[in-house]
Order: structure tokens, then C-alpha cells, then sequence
């Protein structure tokens, strides 16, 4: 699974009343909670009109702190980002992430992507080039039954296809 895309950079500590403020909570609708990802990060409000289809969010530690907000890696997902890749997840992030089939890495150097590269991932490795600087930076390979959920497209989807 290569995914490749414009990197959008965010710091530390981004929790998930920022990446989907509550403000939304009654939104059902993936492309329209989407339409509201991180609009509670000062200075990225405009976020989610200006990202396309397949880019990538890039962050510090501790991505997705705060509340057990599953609808938080929805909207990432809605808005048509591809993959998140931070230093460090908060771990119901993670799992929230793994489940409902967002690509996640954690990528100790992820300081060393700046906003607007381009990155091309390989999932399945955990390698991470920045065609921008033609660096290399290795991730965290997600588990091989975190990958399997992954192109299943999610949790739900990944035990639909194992029951039959």
C-alpha cells in the first residue's frame, strides 16, 4: 500500500476537540464532518477547504489527546486525508484510527517534514520518503493485523470479509 501526498503540518499535543470540535458532534455525515477537520487548531480553521484528496497530516507528539472522540479520525479521514504520521498517538486515537481504517505511523522524525512536502509512504514497510528533500525516514511498521484492518478499509469491514 503506497499512499502519496501533500504533507500539512501540525505540533504537539493536538487533541481531538481540535481536530473535530464539539461544536459537530451531531454530524453523521463522513463528508461533512469532514468538512470540519481541525477547525479548532488556531491559524489551520481553513484546514479542511484547502486540503485535497490523499494528502497527509504530519504532527508532533501526542496526536489525538484528550477525549475518546471517535468521530475525530472520521473527519481526518472524511476530508480526504490519507494517512497521519506524528511522533506519538494518544492511544485511543490509535486504536480509533486502526479501526475504522485510517492510516496511521509514528515517525520519530517527523519534525523533519515540513508543511507543503510531498511524501510518498509505504505502509506495509513503515518507510516514509520525502520526495521533496529525496530523504528517506523510517516509521513504526503497523502490526500485520493493523495492516490487514487497514486495506480492508477498517475494523468492521475487516471482520465482514473474515466471517465468510
Amino acid at each position: 500500500m503506497i499512499l502519496r501526498g501533500r504533507a500539512w503540518k501540525f505540533g504537539d499535543n493536538i487533541d481531538t476537540d481540535q481536530i473535530f470540535p464539539g461544536a459537530y458532534l451531531t454530524l453523521t455525515d463522513v463528508e461533512e464532518m469532514g468538512r470540519h477537520a481541525m477547525e479548532g487548531v488556531p491559524g489551520r480553521e481553513d484546514f479542511a477547504k484547502k486540503v485535497n484528496k490523499g494528502d497527509i497530516i504530519v504532527a508532533g507528539k501526542n496526536f489525538g489527546c484528550g477525549s475518546s472522540r471517535e468521530q475525530a479520525p472520521i473527519a481526518i479521514k472524511g476530508s480526504g486525508i490519507s494517512a497521519v504520521i506524528a511522533k506519538s498517538f494518544a492511544r485511543i486515537f490509535y486504536r480509533n484510527a486502526v479501526n475504522i481504517g485510517l492510516p496511521i505511523l509514528e515517525c520519530k522524525d517527523a519534525d523533519r517534514i515540513e508543511d507543503g512536502d510531498i511524501l510518498e509512504i509505504d505502509l506495509e514497510k513503515g518507510m516514509i520518503k520525502n520526495l521533496s528533500t529525496n530523504k528517506i525516514l523510517e516509521a513504526t511498521p503497523l502490526t500485520s493485523l493493523e495492516f490487514e484492518i487497514m486495506k480492508a478499509g477498517g475494523l468492521i469491514r475487516y471482520l465482514k470479509r473474515r466471517s465468510i
